[in-house]
Protein backbone atom coordinates (compact mmCIF):
# COMPACT_ATOMS: atom_id res chain seq x y z
CA UNK A 1 0.00 0.00 0.00
CA UNK A 2 2.74 2.72 0.83
CA UNK A 3 4.74 2.17 -2.15
CA UNK A 4 1.89 2.92 -4.37
CA UNK A 5 0.54 6.11 -2.52
CA UNK A 6 2.15 8.02 -5.24
CA UNK A 7 0.24 6.81 -7.82
CA UNK A 8 -3.13 7.38 -5.87
CA UNK A 9 -2.60 10.05 -4.16
CA UNK A 10 -4.59 13.52 -5.71
CA UNK A 11 -3.40 16.60 -6.73
CA UNK A 12 -4.79 18.44 -3.69
CA UNK A 13 -3.87 16.03 -1.56
CA UNK A 14 -0.10 16.07 -2.71
CA UNK A 15 -0.43 19.83 -2.60
CA UNK A 16 -1.33 19.50 1.11
CA UNK A 17 1.30 17.35 2.11
CA UNK A 18 4.21 19.27 0.64
CA UNK A 19 2.61 22.59 2.44
CA UNK A 20 2.91 20.73 5.69
CA UNK A 21 6.52 19.52 4.77
CA UNK A 22 7.54 23.29 4.03
CA UNK A 23 5.65 24.40 7.01
CA UNK A 24 7.62 21.78 9.43
CA UNK A 25 11.15 21.54 7.90
CA UNK A 26 13.08 24.83 6.50
CA UNK A 27 15.47 22.55 4.72
CA UNK A 28 13.11 20.87 2.89
CA UNK A 29 10.92 24.05 1.97
CA UNK A 30 14.27 25.50 0.32
CA UNK A 31 14.50 21.97 -1.38
CA UNK A 32 10.62 22.33 -3.46
CA UNK A 33 11.31 25.86 -3.69
CA UNK A 34 14.38 25.38 -5.65
CA UNK A 35 13.04 21.95 -7.32
CA UNK A 36 9.87 24.25 -8.49
CA UNK A 37 12.29 27.18 -9.64
CA UNK A 38 14.06 24.84 -11.81
CA UNK A 39 10.84 23.47 -13.52
CA UNK A 40 10.04 27.11 -14.25
CA UNK A 41 13.48 28.02 -15.60
CA UNK A 42 12.22 25.59 -18.95
CA UNK A 43 11.15 27.92 -20.95
CA UNK A 44 11.89 27.38 -24.61
CA UNK A 45 10.57 30.08 -27.46
CA UNK A 46 11.06 27.98 -30.14
CA UNK A 47 8.29 25.15 -28.61
CA UNK A 48 6.49 27.79 -27.10
CA UNK A 49 6.34 29.35 -30.34
CA UNK A 50 5.52 26.09 -31.80
CA UNK A 51 2.41 25.76 -29.16
CA UNK A 52 0.86 29.12 -30.10
CA UNK A 53 1.09 28.85 -33.50
CA UNK A 54 -0.88 25.48 -33.44
CA UNK A 55 -3.15 26.36 -31.35
CA UNK A 56 -4.48 29.82 -33.48
CA UNK A 57 -3.67 27.74 -36.57
CA UNK A 58 -6.33 25.06 -35.25
CA UNK A 59 -9.29 26.93 -34.57
CA UNK A 60 -11.70 25.92 -36.73
CA UNK A 61 -13.80 28.35 -39.28
CA UNK A 62 -16.60 26.09 -38.74
CA UNK A 63 -16.79 26.87 -34.73
CA UNK A 64 -16.83 30.57 -35.65
CA UNK A 65 -19.77 30.51 -38.22
CA UNK A 66 -21.88 27.75 -35.33
CA UNK A 67 -20.99 30.80 -32.75
CA UNK A 68 -21.75 33.73 -34.56
CA UNK A 69 -24.89 35.15 -35.68
CA UNK A 70 -28.04 35.61 -33.77
CA UNK A 71 -28.75 35.52 -30.09
CA UNK A 72 -30.91 35.37 -27.55
CA UNK A 73 -29.53 38.50 -26.64
CA UNK A 74 -28.57 40.21 -29.93
CA UNK A 75 -26.22 38.99 -32.22
CA UNK A 76 -22.78 38.61 -32.78
CA UNK A 77 -20.77 39.45 -35.82
CA UNK A 78 -18.57 36.97 -36.82
CA UNK A 79 -15.70 39.35 -36.95
CA UNK A 80 -16.57 39.62 -33.20
CA UNK A 81 -16.83 36.41 -32.71
CA UNK A 82 -13.10 35.84 -33.92
CA UNK A 83 -11.51 38.25 -31.60
CA UNK A 84 -13.19 35.92 -28.57
CA UNK A 85 -11.86 32.93 -30.36
CA UNK A 86 -8.73 34.11 -31.06
CA UNK A 87 -8.27 35.27 -27.23
CA UNK A 88 -9.54 32.25 -25.90
CA UNK A 89 -6.77 30.16 -27.93
CA UNK A 90 -4.15 32.82 -26.57
CA UNK A 91 -5.36 32.97 -23.27
CA UNK A 92 -3.78 30.16 -21.61
CA UNK A 93 -0.42 31.31 -22.87
CA UNK A 94 -1.05 34.79 -21.29
CA UNK A 95 -2.03 33.74 -18.09
CA UNK A 96 1.00 31.82 -17.96
CA UNK A 97 3.04 34.78 -18.78
CA UNK A 98 1.38 36.64 -16.34
CA UNK A 99 2.20 33.87 -13.77
CA UNK A 100 6.19 33.99 -14.16
CA UNK A 101 5.70 37.56 -14.03
CA UNK A 102 3.58 37.52 -10.92
CA UNK A 103 6.50 35.06 -9.30
CA UNK A 104 8.90 37.48 -10.01
CA UNK A 105 10.81 35.10 -12.40
CA UNK A 106 11.53 38.05 -15.07
CA UNK A 107 13.82 35.80 -17.25
CA UNK A 108 11.32 33.53 -18.32
CA UNK A 109 8.55 35.81 -18.29
CA UNK A 110 10.46 38.07 -21.46
CA UNK A 111 11.67 34.45 -22.89
CA UNK A 112 8.02 33.35 -22.79
CA UNK A 113 6.64 36.16 -24.14
CA UNK A 114 8.88 36.16 -26.69
CA UNK A 115 7.77 32.64 -27.59
CA UNK A 116 3.92 33.83 -27.64
CA UNK A 117 5.10 36.43 -29.67
CA UNK A 118 6.88 34.54 -32.51
CA UNK A 119 4.01 32.59 -32.43
CA UNK A 120 1.75 35.31 -33.26
CA UNK A 121 3.45 36.51 -35.94
CA UNK A 122 4.28 33.20 -37.86
CA UNK A 123 0.90 32.36 -37.94
CA UNK A 124 0.04 35.85 -39.59
CA UNK A 125 2.65 35.15 -41.97
CA UNK A 126 2.60 31.38 -42.83
CA UNK A 127 -1.05 30.05 -41.41
CA UNK A 128 -3.39 29.15 -44.62
CA UNK A 129 -6.09 29.06 -42.07
CA UNK A 130 -9.91 29.99 -43.00
CA UNK A 131 -10.34 31.41 -40.06
CA UNK A 132 -7.92 33.85 -40.37
CA UNK A 133 -9.95 36.02 -42.73
CA UNK A 134 -12.30 36.35 -40.50
CA UNK A 135 -9.75 37.46 -38.04
CA UNK A 136 -7.32 39.92 -40.16
CA UNK A 137 -6.56 42.24 -37.68
CA UNK A 138 -6.63 40.32 -34.77
CA UNK A 139 -3.27 38.92 -34.55
CA UNK A 140 -1.31 42.72 -34.90
CA UNK A 141 -3.62 43.72 -31.96
CA UNK A 142 -3.13 40.51 -29.94
CA UNK A 143 0.18 40.93 -30.07
CA UNK A 144 0.74 44.41 -29.24
CA UNK A 145 -1.43 43.94 -26.55
CA UNK A 146 0.60 40.92 -25.49
CA UNK A 147 3.90 42.76 -25.48
CA UNK A 148 2.38 45.81 -23.29
CA UNK A 149 1.22 43.67 -20.30
CA UNK A 150 4.45 42.11 -20.56
CA UNK A 151 6.30 45.80 -20.93
CA UNK A 152 4.67 47.03 -17.53
CA UNK A 153 7.29 44.60 -15.61
CA UNK A 154 10.38 44.76 -18.11
CA UNK A 155 13.62 46.10 -16.76
CA UNK A 156 15.30 48.70 -19.92
CA UNK A 157 18.05 45.99 -20.47
CA UNK A 158 15.01 43.41 -21.17
CA UNK A 159 13.00 45.87 -23.03
CA UNK A 160 15.95 46.59 -25.08
CA UNK A 161 16.47 42.79 -26.06
CA UNK A 162 13.09 42.63 -26.81
CA UNK A 163 12.83 44.80 -29.56
CA UNK A 164 16.04 43.59 -30.62
CA UNK A 165 14.09 40.13 -30.97
CA UNK A 166 11.25 41.52 -32.65
CA UNK A 167 13.26 42.90 -34.95
CA UNK A 168 14.88 39.66 -36.12
CA UNK A 169 11.77 37.73 -35.54
CA UNK A 170 8.71 39.35 -36.64
CA UNK A 171 10.45 42.18 -39.02
CA UNK A 172 7.26 43.05 -40.94
CA UNK A 173 5.46 44.40 -37.70
CA UNK A 174 9.34 45.39 -36.32
CA UNK A 175 8.61 49.21 -37.04
CA UNK A 176 5.51 49.99 -34.83
CA UNK A 177 5.81 47.48 -32.26
CA UNK A 178 8.97 48.33 -31.00
CA UNK A 179 7.03 51.04 -29.83
CA UNK A 180 4.49 49.44 -27.95
CA UNK A 181 7.02 48.97 -25.13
Amino acid sequence: MKDDIFNNISPDEALEILKQIAKNDKKQKKRIVDLAEDLFRNVNVESICDEVFFALDGIDVHELWDRAGPKTDGYTSPEDMSVEMFEEALEPFVQEMQRLLDLKIHQEAKLYCMGILKGIYQYEEDSGSEFKDWASDVPGESFGYILREWGKNGSKKDKKEMKNFIKKECPAWSEWAINEI
